[in-house]
């Protein structure tokens, strides 16, 4: 995208959460929500972790590179996130949620 010689981008770029959302579903055909966080359980440092679930809630098994190509995209659409703290993003609506207040509001 062309910036402004202010360094904005010349025009507004509200339609990027979409155009991901489509590009990760014809990449990852059948997921609903991919679930992003650096911290993967396996693993005793920082690290991209993702995890794809279908409509019904089961997980979908990935390559790595796939879930790690997800995860940066993500990533790369809402850097301002805290991303210590799992997002999921579905793919539905083209939004994203801390993890831990969707399992809350679940258990109200």
């Amino acid at each position: 995208m062309l910036a402004t010689p202010s360094g904005s981008p010349a025009c507004a770029d509200d339609g990027r959460p979409r155009r991901l959302a489509a590009q990760l579903a014809d990449m990852i055909p059948g997921a609903a929500t991919i679930r992003v966080s650096l911290t993967d359980l396996t693993q005793t440092w920082p690290h991209l972790h993702a995890v794809v679930k279908d409509e019904a809630g089961r997980t979908m098994e990935l390559g790595r590179p796939t879930a790690r190509v997800a995860a940066r995209w993500i990533l790369r659409v809402w850097p301002e996130v805290d991303w210590m703290r799992p997002h999921t993003f579905c793919l539905a609506d083209a939004t994203l949620t801390r993890s831990d207040l969707v399992a809350a509001e679940r258990g109200r």
